[in-house]
């Protein structure tokens, strides 16, 4: 009696967990909310406080998945662009950006985890928006490839 009421237990707290898990991830902005560093009109006005999820998904090169923010300012280089491409490509593009910087993901500190995405770099450009690339694999020191592009007049080219 006592191990089939343990078991029931086990399989409930698995069951609540896996529940947890499926639904902490927003993936849109709740209705009647504004997304945080946006307006109601869709445009980035604080590129520091952008959350991801908020944006427009899209699949780019190579089957690379990632995020479109806000809209493009006009004139901007940042329209040429498409997920999946590699920094080198990028810069090509667009030129050499105000700042840059780069971060560690919550990936760095899985235990025996050697795929990509364990460290972001970003490249800020002033009055355009900021793009995010996802660090290669262990060994992979290369800039990685595109996965967010915020676009922001407001940007002030600085982290």
């Amino acid at each position: 009696m006592v191990i089939r009421s343990v078991s029931m237990l086990v399989a409930v707290a698995f069951m609540a967990l896996g529940g947890c898990a499926a639904t902490s991830g927003n993936t849109a902005a709740p209705s009647g909310k504004i997304a945080p560093g946006m307006n109601a009109n869709g445009e980035v006005v604080d590129p520091t406080k952008v959350e991801s999820g908020y944006g427009q998904k899209v699949s780019g090169i190579n089957d690379f998945e990632g995020e479109i923010t806000g809209t493009a300012a006009p004139g901007s280089r940042f329209t040429q662009l498409q997920i999946g491409m590699s920094m080198r490509q990028v810069i090509d593009i667009v030129g050499p950006p105000t700042d840059q910087g780069a971060y560690i993901t919550g990936k760095a500190f899985i235990p025996f985890y050697f795929g990509s995405d364990r460290s972001r770099f970003e490249l800020i450009y002033r009055s355009q928006g900021r793009l995010i690339f996802a660090g290669g694999s262990i060994g992979n020191y290369s800039g990685g490839n595109l996965i967010w592009i915020i676009n922001s007049a407001a940007e002030t080219g600085y982290r």
